[in-house]
């Protein structure tokens, strides 16, 4: 058999069960975000199983772009974790089957706490899905798996209702790449949009300088008391007009320059550069583009000043 033909197989009914339940979304979704965004506590995500297993990512996503979410396992909600509830919080319920008796025998808890309570139910027709505040319909057909038995195509449907609900929220919230990066300070992630250039950027002071008038071999004197790969070129008001960099004085002394040639006939005019404020991502990137890599770039204000230099080692510093 092709075993690929029964991925086909699974994808499409998949994605025809999303296209499903979006339609159905329309009755109750911008309640439920309305209710999350008055929510004056946190979002306690509820499911066990498979359910639980979404439910945690849910909460991860959520916490992670500006909602404060937490996950609660219905297992062991019953055995001392409801304490996490409070009357502030909204409870969001995961079940296909809407009669999960772990799920159940919390309400009588929720209740009596005050939380609001919204259920994501593949039925809402039982006597769980009547106790909500509101529930958004996650019905399907059937699931992807062949026996129609695991927990495939509601699965899905639930991790994707509880992304288009964070990304409302985000939406609503005016939640922005500066604070996605407060709440994922560590890694890459974290380097590339909470620190700035001028964060970790050579100063003007350490940068060589030199001006278009002087000597290629005076610009080889600055370059190796800089020790930091380049020379800028400036003109007397400190405004940049180019670069030479290690690889250029290479270049140029094997193809024989003379060291009284200009510098101004061997630097590498309007060089890539970068804003002192700009997101150290942005700048990687500059860095980094396919048409010319570079390891140094030089950072100026509006007006073409030079403030200092970046090094590609200066961001794998930190």
């Amino acid at each position: 058999m092709s075993y690929y033909q029964e991925a086909q197989r699974v994808f499409s009914e998949e994605i025809e069960a999303l296209q499903s339940v979006i339609s159905a979304l329309r009755v109750n979704f911008d309640v439920v975000v309305d209710i999350c965004l008055k929510c004056t506590g946190k979002l306690v995500i509820v499911g066990i199983g498979k359910s639980g297993i979404i439910a945690h990512k849910i909460a991860a996503t959520l916490a992670s772009t500006g909602t404060p979410a937490v996950f609660l396992n219905a297992g062991e909600a019953l055995h001392g974790d409801m304490g996490v509830v409070s009357s502030q919080d909204v409870v969001l319920m995961l079940s296909n089957s809407a009669g999960t008796p772990e799920l159940a025998r919390m309400l009588p808890s929720i209740r009596k706490i005050g939380a609001k309570r919204i259920g994501i139910f593949g039925n809402h027709d039982t006597a769980l899905a009547q106790q909500m505040n509101v529930v958004l319909d996650a019905a399907i057909k059937r699931e992807a798996c062949p026996l129609n038995l695991a927990p495939m195509t509601s699965s899905t449907v639930a991790l994707v209702i509880g992304d288009a609900l964070a990304s409302a929220l985000m939406k609503a919230r005016g939640f922005a790449k500066e604070d996605f990066a407060v709440f994922h300070p560590g890694g890459n992630l974290g380097r590339r949009l909470l620190y700035r250039v001028s964060d970790v950027m050579q100063p003007r002071e350490l940068v060589p300088v030199v001006t278009p008038e002087q000597s290629f071999v005076e610009a080889i004197q600055s370059l190796g008391t800089g020790r930091l790969g380049a020379v800028m070129v400036c003109d007397r008001h400190d405004k940049l007009l180019g670069i030479l960099v290690e690889a250029d004085v290479r270049r140029h002394y094997l193809k024989g320059t003379k060291p009284e040639t200009l510098v101004g006939e061997v630097m590498t005019t309007s060089p890539k550069m970068t804003l002192s404020d700009s997101f150290l991502g942005d700048a990687l990137e500059e860095m980094e583009s396919r048409d010319h890599k570079v390891y140094v770039l030089p950072v100026v204000d509006v007006s073409c000043q030079l403030l200092g230099l970046l090094r590609m080692h200066d961001i794998v510093s930190i």
